[in-house]
């Protein structure tokens, strides 16, 4: 039962077809290995390119879809509901893109903005630090003025595909304490100085490499930062913004395959006589889980339609994120305990949804921080 597309326009309509058609024939089958492996499906983001994918909410004339982002958080939860991982890389992708289309300098749009959208490059996002989580203002990398140039020291946590990715949006301090004093910078691949130290091995999301990254007085051109000194926190806060949005349809894409594995297993699984999904517990389960994932969907696109219509959305980010993303983990844990001994074998997909979701509750600001963010702008 994936999600309902009857009130798309024809436009929409077809993407999302098309999308669930290579979503379905070609990524969800290879995801199998690609997370045995443990191997980023770089193979999988060249065809996203090949379809046009990268750059689905950004202005044709930097080479994007020119579409609405609530139409590309339909691809996302599509994406998601067949292989996770991928969705996060275009979701990370996205968001540093979306840095350079709203901060960026016109040369920073042709010569970075038009390579992501166009899939040529990937990008991804360098916030969190060894200690600077939930607290990322109180990080410790520096950014030293050398003429033209500024000297990044410091180390990153937590960046995923930062060790493939063509160009990460790095933030550093240039400043003073807080976050005035930080400030953007595009950090090409290949700059001397900068590249992963360590791949973290993860409960999950195994196939979408997370990346200890380190700064050693790598040189990156002033040409590189992205928006003024110490406006660096603005652009990270308006980037996850964006960014949560993707996630909570990361969320609900894999509640959504967690909850059509359970419906089908226990259709055809008897047991005294009679299929499981018979007995009236089963079915309530089932209708909590169902109704969960098409609450979070319709909170995700509220939240995408006020950023479309140039509102303010922060609060309904942070509401969309917390709310679909503990869906998911609800959802993907219920699904295991309807499989019963067979939803903790790595023979079902359901064991892999349950250890995925997981991490949905962390990225982007862990719930308890969308709760804070919600807390504060309510009170």
């Amino acid at each position: 039962m994936p999600q309902d597309i009857r009130l798309l326009d024809d436009e929409q309509r077809a993407l999302v077809q098309m999308v669930r058609e290579f979503a379905t024939a070609e990524a969800k089958p290879l995801s199998i290995d690609y997370e045995a492996r443990s191997e980023d499906p770089k193979p999988l983001y060249d065809k996203l390119a090949e379809l046009g994918l990268t750059g689905v909410p950004f202005p044709e004339e930097r080479g994007g879809g020119g579409q609405p982002y609530s139409t590309y958080l339909l691809i996302v939860e599509e994406l998601a509901a067949a292989y996770l991982a991928l969705a996060i890389g275009l979701s990370v992708h996205t968001l540093c893109a979306f840095a350079i289309n709203e901060f960026g300098t016109e040369d920073q749009k042709k010569d970075v903005l038009e390579k992501l959208t166009a899939g040529e490059w990937f990008g991804a996002y360098a916030l969190s630090e060894p200690g600077s989580g939930s607290d990322a203002a109180a990080l410790t990398s520096k950014a030293v003025r050398d003429g033209d140039s500024y000297r990044l020291s410091g180390t990153k946590v937590f960046c995923t595909r930062g060790d493939e990715a063509d160009v990460v949006l790095v933030l550093a301090r240039t400043g003073e304490a807080g976050p005035k004093g930080i400030s953007s910078f595009l950090v090409e691949k290949g700059t001397p100085g900068f590249g992963g130290s360590k791949k973290e091995d993860k409960m999950g999301w195994r196939s979408s490499p997370t990346w200890m990254m380190s700064l050693d007085d790598a040189e990156v051109p002033a040409s590189r930062r992205l928006a003024d000194e110490g406006n660096g926190f603005k652009v990270a806060l308006a980037s996850l913004d964006s960014g949560r949005l993707g996630i909570a349809a990361c969320g609900i894409g894999v509640a959504q395959a967690a909850f059509d594995e359970a419906l089908k297993f226990t259709g055809e699984r008897e047991q005294f006589g009679k299929p499981v999904s018979a007995n009236e517990g089963v079915q309530f389960m089932l209708a909590d889980m169902s109704t969960a994932i098409e609450a979070g969907r319709r909170l995700y696109r509220h939240a995408a339609a006020l950023r479309d219509a140039g509102l303010n959305y922060s609060l309904q980010a942070a509401q969309a994120k917390l709310f679909c993303t503990d869906a998911a983990m609800r959802v993907t844990t219920d699904a295991v305990q309807l499989h019963g001994g067979y939803g903790y074998i790595t023979e079902y997909p359901v064991e892999r949804y349950m250890r995925e979701a997981k991490a949905l509750q962390i990225v982007e600001g862990t719930n308890q921080i969308q709760r804070y963010v919600i807390g504060r702008s309510l009170t």
